[in-house]
C-alpha cells in the first residue's frame, strides 16, 4: 500500500459518543476515528482502509461499540472475483449503459438524482433534507481522492440519462465504493448491483487490488447483498479472511 507517513506513533484516535445506530434502532453506536486535523490523514487513508476503516466526509472511522461486532468491513479481491448467473444477468439486462469515470465536482442533475434517491429510500431518517452543501460535505469533502463513476443510458445525441452515481474513492493499490445512489423508479434494473460490478471492472482495468465495500451486516436486509459479490473477505479486527459462503 506504499510508505506510511512519518512520525506514525502521533497519529491519534478517538472514540466518539454514543449515538444512534444508523442499522438497529433499539441500538447505540460509537465509532473509533482518525483525528481529522491531522494533515497527513490523505497520506493515511489507504493505510487505514486495510485496517478496517471507511470515509464519510472528512471522516475517517471504524464502529467500536460496546458489547457489539456486528458490522464487519468487507473488500473484493479484484484478481479472484468472477460474477455469478444472477450478476451476470445484471449486466446482459444493462448492457445498453454507458460508464463515465469523472472528476467530484457536483453537477445540479446528480444533485436531483440523489434528492430523488433519498426522499424514495431513506424517508425520514434525516438525509431525506440535503441539499448541496450537504451533498458536498458527505459524497466529496475537502481531502479525499475521489471520482463519480456515472452510469447513463446510451445516447447517439450527447449524455444519455442519468441512472446511477458511485462515489469512489481512489488509492493506489484499491478503490472504496463511498456511497451509490440510484433512479428509484428503476429498482428492478439492479442498478446498486451494476455499480459495483463496474467499479470492479475499473479496478481491473487499472490493476487496482480491492474493491473495498465498507460495512456488511449478517442478517440486515440493507447490507447483506455484499455477500453475493464472491469472494468476499472480511476484516477480523487483525487480517483479512475469506467470508465462509454459510
Amino acid at each position: 500500500m506504499g510508505t506510511e507517513p512519518q512520525d506514525s506513533d502521533d497519529l491519534r484516535l478517538f472514540h466518539t459518543g454514543e449515538h444512534a445506530c444508523g442499522y438497529w434502532p433499539e441500538r447505540v453506536a460509537r465509532d473509533l476515528v482518525l483525528d481529522p486535523r491531522d494533515p497527513r490523514l490523505r497520506q493515511w487513508y489507504p493505510h487505514a482502509l486495510g485496517w478496517g476503516f471507511r470515509r464519510s466526509g472528512d471522516i475517517v472511522y471504524r464502529p467500536h461499540c460496546a458489547g457489539c461486532r456486528a458490522c464487519v468491513a468487507v473488500r473484493i479481491p479484484v484478481d479472484r472475483f468472477v460474477p455469478d448467473r444472477s450478476q451476470r444477468r445484471c449486466l446482459a439486462r444493462n448492457a445498453g449503459v454507458e460508464m463515465r469515470v469523472l472528476p467530484t465536482q457536483r453537477t445540479p442533475e446528480q444533485l436531483s438524482l440523489y434528492r430523488r434517491y433519498l426522499a424514495a429510500r431513506h424517508a425520514g431518517g434525516g438525509m431525506d433534507g440535503h441539499g448541496a452543501t450537504e451533498f458536498d460535505q458527505f459524497l466529496i469533502g475537502s481531502w479525499s481522492e475521489g471520482r463519480f463513476l456515472e452510469l447513463r443510458e446510451a445516447s447517439t445525441h450527447g449524455p444519455g440519462k442519468l441512472l446511477a452515481v458511485a462515489v469512489t474513492d481512489v488509492t493506489e493499490a484499491a478503490l472504496s465504493a463511498v456511497y451509490t445512489f440510484y433512479d428509484p423508479d428503476l429498482a428492478d434494473r439492479g442498478l446498486g448491483t451494476l455499480a459495483i460490478l463496474r467499479q470492479l471492472e475499473w479496478a481491473r482495468r487499472e490493476r487496482r487490488r480491492h474493491l473495498y465495500l465498507g460495512y456488511w451486516i449478517q442478517g440486515h436486509a440493507k447490507m447483506d447483498y455484499k455477500r453475493r459479490f464472491r469472494p468476499l473477505e472480511a476484516f477480523d479486527g487483525r487480517d483479512w479472511h475469506d467470508l465462509p459462503l454459510a
